[in-house]
């Protein structure tokens, strides 16, 4: 939370500041843009269950280069006390090839793998429903260009000290992009049309005639 605090503060401050001369962004409008931007993490991190928070604080934890160390120490420890326990001549707790140990690793390695996932599942749903917030502010942002283009271009028809041409470009950029038709030019670059809408092969006797 005290991260989160910094980095609102930290945006503040640099959209805020003087951008190469030009006049600064007005406070309503940046305070109004960062505090929505916090109002979407505070509403994600809200959702967040009990149990989740303390997974993903383990996770944090043992995701860090001292816990290599610990690890590490842990089973030279455990391996050198067993091996001292059977040089004086007493029974070791766990003799060579040391079962104990490795049912203690298998089983932090079980509990390690479930704690990435579940933390895993939870940012990938995060990064999802980000990513659908950019689609559409980006498909919004493409529309708006493009009414600004018609809006230009409509202007400069109109203006009797310009010259009218017809400017190609222009005209192609004014229309909005379909989504559509972008994703399917991507599916048929990428090759992952449906195998329904693939036609079906020849059989091998309608080759060899």
């Amino acid at each position: 939370m005290q991260r989160s605090h910094q980095l609102d503060r930290t945006l503040r401050i640099a959209l805020a500041g003087d951008f190469g001369g030009h006049s600064r962004l007005p406070a309503d409008r940046l305070n109004e843009n960062v505090d929505a931007v916090a109002s979407l993490r505070a509403r994600a991190e809200k959702g967040v269950s009990r149990h989740q928070r303390r997974i993903e604080r383990v996770t944090a934890l043992l995701g860090r280069p001292p816990s290599v160390y610990a690890i590490l120490a842990f089973v030279a420890m455990w391996i050198g006390a067993n091996l001292v326990t059977a040089s004086l001549g007493a029974r070791p707790w766990d003799p060579p090839p040391f079962f104990w140990l490795q049912g203690l690793v298998g089983l932090g390695a079980l509990l390690m793998t479930i704690a990435i996932l579940t933390t895993q599942n939870r940012q990938n749903r995060d990064a999802g429903e980000r990513g659908q917030l950019d689609l559409q502010i980006n498909l919004v942002a493409e529309q708006k260009v493009a009414k600004l283009i018609a809006l230009v271009e409509e202007l400069r028809r109109d203006l009797p000290t310009v010259r009218d041409r017809v400017d190609e470009m222009a005209e192609v950029m004014k229309e909005p992009v379909d989504p559509h038709a972008v994703l399917s030019a991507l599916e048929e670059t990428h090759g992952t049309t449906s195998p329904e809408t693939e036609p079906p092969s020849p059989p091998p006797d309608a080759k060899d005639k």
